[in-house]
């Protein structure tokens, strides 16, 4: 990267990050507001929310997401969304652009940051990776999320992909969710997110449109949780060959 570069991706930095702070005081009421309610309704006060808050920091960035296979999702079902994850773009961006309220599983420990935590709480299932009765009690409360007739988004590669392969193994938990909750899956993809905030350089930004490709939902009705591993790895392999394809 030449210098010339350099320092325009950390002027740009800086100019998003502080225009994401000012169009966030868009969401930060509704999401108080939201905090009020229990789901499903919070979720639909949430998502449309979120979807105007992007809706105006994005352009304001020079950044546009274009959407494909939005039609795998079926009117008057739910699913359970996986979602490759390569840069902190990611939730910012796939919640919003999910059809129909979703909740994501998170991070307690973002609650912590001022005012973004009370947005972050709003539409999330939190979690202490740390504590077991914590992850229990995430996993039924993703149980009760889906059978409200809301979407899961999840993130099977657990954290950012910081190597050079498409896609990171993915662990177990979508799956499980899934097949517990007896609900399709449906992969989404995300391109060009690590183009637009990468891991390094650090405090470095460019500008890049993103696309969110959607594959055919994956019937689980035929997978239990002895099959969970089977499940995963064909997860994992649409989704990779697809990114291969598709890059």
């Amino acid at each position: 990267m030449n210098i010339f570069k350099r320092v325009l991706g950390h002027l740009y930095f800086i100019y998003a990050l502080i225009l994401f702070l000012a169009t966030m005081l868009v969401a930060l009421i509704p999401a108080l507001i939201a905090l009020l309610f229990s789901e499903p309704q919070r979720a639909k006060i949430i998502h449309p929310t979120y979807r105007i808050w992007m809706s105006i920091f994005l352009p304001l960035v020079f950044i546009r997401v274009e959407r494909k296979g939005t039609h795998h999702f079926k009117k008057g079902k739910n699913y359970v969304v996986i979602v490759n994850h390569n840069s902190l773009m990611d939730i910012p961006v796939s919640m919003p652009w999910i059809p129909g309220p979703n909740k994501t599983l998170a991070k307690v420990e973002m609650t912590k940051i001022p005012l973004f935590g009370v947005i972050y709480r709003a539409g999330s299932v939190l979690v202490n990776r740390k504590d077991s009765l914590s992850k229990q009690k995430s996993a039924k409360e993703m149980q009760e999320v889906l059978a409200l007739g809301l979407h899961m988004t999840l993130y099977p590669e657990g954290t950012r992909n910081k190597s050079k392969e498409p896609l990171q193994n993915f662990h177990n938990g979508a799956f499980i969710t899934a097949i517990l909750a007896k609900k399709d899956i449906i992969p989404g993809i995300l391109f060009h997110t690590k183009d637009i905030l990468p891991i390094a350089p650090k405090l470095w930004a460019w500008p890049h449109k993103i696309r969110f490709e959607f594959l055919p939902a994956i019937d689980i009705s035929n997978y239990d949780i002895s099959k969970k591993n089977d499940l995963k790895r064909k997860a994992f392999e649409m989704m990779k060959n697809y990114i291969i394809e598709n890059k």
